[in-house]
């Protein structure tokens, strides 16, 4: 399992809550140490603490997990509508249409 990738998805999306690691940790119950451990991929998390992250987040457990589980959900869907959402309607739409195109060839 690629620990640092998770753990930078953790830091993305406590960042993106503006939340720092000192409020992530008291949220979940942890030290902000053990938080930066995790964020740097130096240790793995156990299940009840990740999922404890995962719902202070409000992010799901595919969106941390995306390039570790191979069956997940809604992992990469949501990845990229993440990434597009930035953008006016027409050009998702666009960004949409170049995707099929893609995928179907």
């Amino acid at each position: 399992m690629d620990l640092k990738a998770v753990g930078l998805r953790i830091k993305e999306a406590r960042e993106a809550k503006n939340l720092t690691q000192e409020d992530l940790a008291a949220l979940v119950d942890l030290s902000p140490t053990h938080i930066s451990v995790i964020e740097r991929g130096v240790k793995t998390v156990r299940l009840d603490k990740f999922v404890a992250i995962a719902n202070a987040l409000d992010v799901s457990a595919d969106k941390l997990l995306v390039d570790v589980v191979t069956r997940s959900v809604d992992g990469v869907a949501n990845e990229l509508s993440q990434a597009i959402k930035k953008y006016p309607v027409d050009e998702q739409k666009r960004i949409v249409k170049a995707v099929k195109a893609y995928v179907e060839d």
